[in-house]
């Protein structure tokens, strides 16, 4: 690898292309033929715009070429040398049925960090893309300074580069949101209006009897029964009033052909079938129904916008550090629900004319705000300068985890760690001694204590600190809740002690 000049990488599934060519011009085609047939069918298409849509977010990785050489990286829009490069990192991208896609991120000075389009990984065993990777970060030391030995790994849990679909769909909701609390006064109206209308009579103006009862007699001439999901419809005898009408999976099965029946028509539309064994009536949406539907919505936009606050909270943490859950949002947002739907369904369009909603939403408001607060310091970042060690009284099993197997951690069984008692630090698979192994305090050299990034793994919380120690060359990582870590730190180091104090001639 070091005699290499010039590194190539394209994309390994040259095929693709093709792919991604005949998918654009299937997409093409059937937005071609919509559009000639005056803008629809809207399935056809909206199957167009996405096959486009598909095909141009394939394009650029299935085209993209990087180049490297002594000078730096180089695509086709954009060169950047060595020297300007402060670290290679790795992109996680994880997809649905658990695949993940790897990608290298370039850290520039004083700059965003950039993407390569190539090379390209996928899973985590991907031998090719570690050799890329190995590739690139030796020339990387060849011609320019690194800031870190290990690779960094980013990804949607970690600071460094977020996905930019939870403020998409946050904004998304919030509209959708939007259009269904403006249409909350028109079913109002509409509901009124419909329990208040009566039967038409003589006297009634012909550009007035939109809004009373007409009725009208018809004779069914077939039924067709779509499914629980798609209703039934009602055919009528020489298309009288109307060639057909939908209607619900139940009227579909209850009518029969033959049976004569009533139809009640208001504003146009038919809104009651009436026979002697059945009657169907449409359904008038409610204005608290779609109130309900309007405050679902906001609620379900507060869980993006909490991931989005929380990575623009810690976004000065260094790149490739867990990010605290937004979890603690999702059961304010859920505690909210239990007061706010049923109060925006009693009260779609009088919350303010009540003075008992305006008493139950100012106090439901004032618990979410509490709730708030105390999910924003269930957020908060601890490092680990900021913990304080508490004292210990007794034998006690902290809940720790040595990352690593270990003679003293085979296999990983350990879930605890026990403390104080007659015996030193032992790492057990539960809370009590039975098959404790003891932790040899005197080969452990402390290196450092962080917060987790991705490289720990998902078995690590994310409010949890990482003790890395070097165990004779080896090492090791020790995970546990910060002040728990800080109590196992302070015991590992009074047993090197002793023990040292207790060994004749120790140079420890």
């Amino acid at each position: 690898m070091n005699g290499v000049r010039e590194l190539v990488f394209r994309s390994r599934f040259r095929r693709g292309l093709w792919a991604v060519v005949a998918v654009a011009a299937t997409g093409a085609l059937l937005t071609a033929l919509a559009l000639a047939g005056g803008g629809g069918p809207a399935p056809l298409l909206a199957a167009g715009v996405l096959c486009l849509g598909t095909a141009l977010a394939a394009l650029r990785p299935a085209t993209g070429e990087v180049r490297a050489d002594a000078h730096g990286l180089h695509t086709r829009h954009r060169t950047v040398s060595w020297a300007d490069v402060t670290d290679l990192r790795v992109r996680i991208k994880r997809w649905p049925r658990g695949q993940e896609s790897r990608q290298i991120l370039v850290a520039v000075r004083d700059r965003r960090a950039w993407q390569l389009p190539q090379p390209t990984g996928w899973g985590s065993d991907d031998a090719y893309f570690e050799d890329a990777l190995e590739s690139l970060r030796a020339l990387h030391r060849r011609h320019g300074t690194p800031r870190s030995d290990r690779v960094v790994l980013v990804s949607q849990r970690t600071a460094g580069r977020g996905s930019p679909w939870p403020p998409v769909l946050c904004v998304l909701l919030l509209v959708c949101a939007g259009a269904a609390a403006w249409s909350v006064p028109r079913a109002d109206d509409t509901t009124r209006a419909w329990e208040s209308a009566v039967p038409c009579t003589a006297s009634v103006p012909a550009e007035d009897r939109r809004e009373c009862l007409t009725t009208v007699p018809a004779v069914i001439e077939a039924t067709v029964d779509q499914g629980p999901k798609k209703g039934g419809r009602l055919y009528f005898a020489d298309d009288r009033p109307m060639d057909a009408l939908s209607v619900s999976e139940d009227a579909a099965q209850e009518f029969q052909a033959g049976d004569q029946v009533t139809l009640t028509v208001w504003r146009g539309d038919v809104m009651e079938v009436s026979g002697s064994r059945h009657v169907w009536r449409e359904h008038v949406s409610p204005p608290g129904d779609l109130a309900v539907v309007a405050a679902v919505l906001a609620l379900l936009a507060g869980y993006p916008a909490a991931q989005t606050v929380t990575r623009l909270r810690w976004r000065r943490l260094p790149d490739g550090e867990v990010l605290p859950s937004a979890l603690p949002y999702a059961a304010v947002l859920a505690a909210t629900a239990v007061w706010l739907l049923p109060l925006v369904y009693r009260h779609p369009t009088d919350l303010l004319d009540s003075s008992t909603a305006v008493t139950w939403g100012l106090a439901g408001t004032t618990a979410t705000l509490a709730l708030t607060a105390l999910a924003w310091r269930a957020t908060r970042v601890r490092l680990p300068g900021e913990v304080t060690v508490p004292d210990e009284r007794g034998e006690v099993f902290v809940r720790a985890r040595f990352l690593e197997s270990t003679d003293y951690n085979p296999d990983g069984f350990g879930t605890h760690i026990a403390l104080g008692g007659d015996g030193p630090p032992a790492v057990t698979p539960g809370p009590d001694r039975y098959g404790a192994r003891t932790v040899p305090a005197r080969r452990l050299t402390l290196i450092r204590v962080r917060r987790p990034q991705e490289y720990d793994g998902d078995s690590v919380p994310r409010s949890w600190h990482v003790a890395e120690f070097d165990d004779d060359g080896t090492p090791v990582r020790l995970a546990a809740a910060p002040a728990d870590l800080a109590r196992l730190l302070r015991a590992l180091e009074t047993t090197a002690t002793l023990a040292d104090a207790s060994t004749p001639g120790s140079d420890r």
